[in-house]
């Protein structure tokens, strides 16, 4: 579905991914980790079209996004959630939620995965008319991938979901990715929780200053000594 080749980008003089190569199969969860500054949201940046590569390829669903706007990729089914969420403070939820499917026409379609996403999380069925910017980090957390589901992604990028979130939020929104990866959506995961990211991937890549080092399942990243040291506090 997805193939990165060499793929390089600089802000000014600073060189942040040196070029690297990765790959995401049809319905395939992969995790991608690495300390802070590695360059993971750069790297994710620049596969939603809004960073432009100083060098590499990438194909998505075997075509070239070389000069491809990020509204483009969108529409094609390739969709980042940021990091921070991103969310837009004076609108309700159910806006938020709607602009997710800004690109799309089929309004009755519309209606029904909204309702979809609201069986998904009761919680913001219940403050849809709620303004986002007054909803909890975890509401927002929420609301943040059901806006990226109302576009209907092929491949869901995710920026350190449970970022700032607490721990029983945590569990819920990986529950959730779990259930939209078993429903064959393919994901590229990074997350500063590298143990939850392994423990629901199905590979891994580590990202070290802009290289990546290291490319195995998930399971044997888990089975690491060095990974355990460096990622996972063992």
């Amino acid at each position: 579905m997805l193939q990165v080749h060499n793929l390089k980008v600089a802000y000014g003089g600073i060189q942040a991914l040196k070029g690297i190569d990765l790959d995401i199969a049809p319905g395939e969860l992969v995790a991608l980790i690495g300390s802070n500054g590695a360059g993971k949201t750069t790297t994710l940046r620049a596969l939603a079209g809004l960073l432009h590569p100083s060098a590499g390829k990438i194909h998505y669903q075997g075509r070239s996004l070389q000069h491809r706007a990020a509204h483009q990729l969108i529409q094609e089914g390739l969709v980042l959630v940021p990091e921070g969420r991103g969310v837009f403070a004076r609108l309700t939820v159910e806006e938020n939620l709607q602009m997710g499917a800004y690109c799309r026409n089929d309004k009755s379609s519309i209606a029904q995965d909204l309702q979809g996403i609201y069986k998904l999380f009761p919680r913001l069925a219940e403050r849809h008319v709620q303004l986002a910017g007054t909803l909890s980090g975890g509401e927002q957390q929420m609301m943040a991938l059901g806006r990226a589901l109302m576009s209907r992604p092929k491949l869901l990028m995710l920026d350190k979901p449970s970022m700032g979130l607490a721990p029983k939020m945590v569990v819920k929104i990986f529950e959730t990715i779990r259930s939209i990866s078993a429903q064959g959506v393919s994901i590229l995961l990074v997350e500063q929780n590298a143990k939850l990211a392994l423990e629901v991937a199905q590979r891994g890549y580590v990202l070290e200053s802009g290289l990546i080092t290291i490319s195995v399942s998930a399971a044997n990243l888990l089975g690491s000594d060095a990974v355990h040291r460096t990622y996972l506090g063992g």
